[in-house]
């Protein structure tokens, strides 16, 4: 990865060359030429691993039903540059093609009573949708407001994503609403004889926890003064993984991301105390994971989640008081 000049205030992780050299020894190297006759990696092989790999090389490797939930966050159908490596926007019957190759194998590695998340933006999501809906029920589309993006003069700015959420079966997940409740200030407080009526009174204001909805409203995308923000393109906001972790999983549970990035699955699930597991075909940003996992041995912290309950945006000085 190209090495760039950065302001003295940008907190962006970066690799040293003598990081690389330690952290590439963590990585499970799964290459075209690797023995696959030997079977099944065993799961103290993998779990809490990264797998340097293309995605439909290490799949067979890993046992079927083996995570209790799967997140996925798939190139969309962009032509973008993943650190040397460039997917091509196609046309929407090619991109389906493209899903449905890696897909239903995918599945096959959750648990009967597992949950599956899978994000996309406008673009993509009828096909995200397709795809879901051959192989699993869907209980849902979250669409979260990412608050960042180019203007556009002729088009409305895109500033939209969607989250389809999946079972295997509807009769039989887990699901958490109490983990993920957010905490928000009360613009106009109703009492009831004169106390306060689902709402709480503090020296900080007034506030009421509320169970969320399928819009999300109080992310942001990673930046350079986050603490978490690494130079992969489309980066997912720890925040965001960790509503879904924290609603569709136990502690101990295990999360899968085959398509890992620079890690946040890994590292939201590890601060969680759930295990993981994570594909990633660069290994820079196998590399990445690996750091950003080292640093939350002693940095447990999640922006905008804090004491149990996600706070709205721009509330760092209320929950860090």
């Amino acid at each position: 990865m190209e090495e760039k000049k950065r302001a003295g205030r940008n907190r962006t992780i970066t690799l040293s060359e003598a990081e690389k050299e330690t952290l590439k020894k963590r990585l499970i190297e799964v290459r075209g030429d690797f023995d696959t006759a030997s079977g099944l990696l065993n799961q103290q092989d993998f779990l809490d691993h990264t797998i340097n790999a293309d995605l439909l090389t290490a799949l067979p490797l890993l046992p079927d039903e083996f995570a209790d939930l799967i997140i996925i966050d798939p190139p969309y159908n962009l032509t973008k540059n993943f650190n040397g490596k460039i997917f091509t926007a196609r046309d929407e019957a090619s991109y389906e093609e493209y899903l449905m190759s890696w897909f239903p194998q995918v599945c096959k590695k959750l648990k009967p009573s597992g949950s599956l998340y899978m994000c996309g933006d406008w673009k993509c999501t009828a096909a995200l949708q397709r795809a879901m809906e051959s192989e699993l029920s869907i209980l849902n589309r979250i669409t979260w407001q990412r608050e960042k993006g180019r203007g556009a003069k002729a088009n409305w700015k895109n500033g939209m994503e969607d989250i389809w959420f999946g079972v295997k079966d509807p009769d039989n997940y887990y699901f958490d609403i109490e983990a993920v409740k957010q905490k928000r200030r009360v613009i106009a407080p109703y009492r009831e004889n004169g106390k306060p009526k689902d709402w709480e009174e503090s020296e900080d204001g007034n506030f009421r926890l509320t169970c969320p909805s399928n819009f999300w409203d109080d992310i942001s995308v990673p930046f350079w003064s986050m603490p978490e923000n690494t130079d992969h393109p489309t980066q997912k906001p720890e925040k965001l993984y960790a509503k879904l972790i924290l609603a569709s999983s136990r502690p101990g549970d295990v999360v899968f991301d085959p398509f890992l990035g620079s890690g946040t699955a890994s590292v939201v699930a590890k601060k969680l105390g759930r295990h993981w597991c994570g594909v990633e075909l660069n290994e820079e940003y196998c590399m990445l994971a690996e750091k950003r996992l080292e640093l939350a041995e002693t940095d447990k912290e999640i922006q905008g989640y804090s004491d149990g309950v996600f706070w709205e945006r721009n509330s760092a000085a209320l929950y860090k008081k």
